[in-house]
């Protein structure tokens, strides 16, 4: 097997039978990962290679994000991806926040922490007070008694917005939602109240994006 081409193999062990998939530099080699038993292929196959395509045009509302305090380099690193692919223009990254400097956040951005912008901040607070003071529109994704469905219309101008996602525990700082001039929620249809923050996220800004009236 190159690099270039991945293995499905199946388990020889029958009370086990695991199939996935190999690729090169895989640690239990032709192993199984779960039993350790040996393994036959079942097929072959090219792997995809992503490449970077060239940035495409831009298109009104310029939208950022904040990520406060967020714990999870995994998170982290799969927000990166999510926001590349929905066209979210720049990161701040506050507090405790992981930045791609953590191997967790490259591991799961797979090279979007390359393309995307991003500035760290250990205060997301003030962070926030200064992104206000330079003309930029705050909304938060959060449960909270002021918010409004986010796929509720809302009109573009020429500010920037910037919106901000919070800690997967104590979700975003009160201090911050505060200052929000917006603050958006994902209605929800099961018993638990809110989603994975990094699934939030994208929900979140793909409801934006379809919700702003041009």
């Amino acid at each position: 097997m190159t690099a270039n081409h991945y293995q499905i193999r199946v388990c020889d062990n029958p009370t086990c039978g695991l199939r996935y998939p190999l690729v090169a530099g895989h640690p239990f080699g032709e192993r199984c990962p779960l039993c350790l038993a040996s393994t036959h292929i079942a097929l072959e196959h090219a792997l995809e290679r992503e490449t970077v395509s060239p940035p495409g045009p831009v298109s009104a509302p310029v939208l950022e994000a904040l990520l406060d305090n967020i714990r999870s380099a995994w998170n982290v690193g799969a927000i990166f991806r999510s926001a590349d692919g929905l066209g979210v223009s720049k990161l701040y990254l506050g507090g405790i926040t992981p930045t791609p400097e953590t191997a967790g956040v490259a591991k799961t951005a797979l090279g979007a922490e390359l393309c995307l912008p991003w500035v760290a901040a250990r205060n997301a607070l003030t962070l926030a007070e200064e992104l206000i003071s330079s003309g930029v529109r705050l909304w938060a994704l959060e449960q909270d008694a002021r918010a409004v469905p986010v796929e509720t219309e809302w009109q573009p101008d020429q500010r920037r917005v910037v919106l901000i996602v919070g800690n997967e525990v104590s979700g975003v700082d009160p201090a911050l939602l505060d200052l929000c001039e917006r603050i958006v929620f994902i209605p929800m249809q099961g018993r638990k109240r809110s989603l994975n923050v990094e699934v939030a996220f994208g929900v979140g800004v793909s409801a934006l994006k379809n919700a702003c009236r041009r």
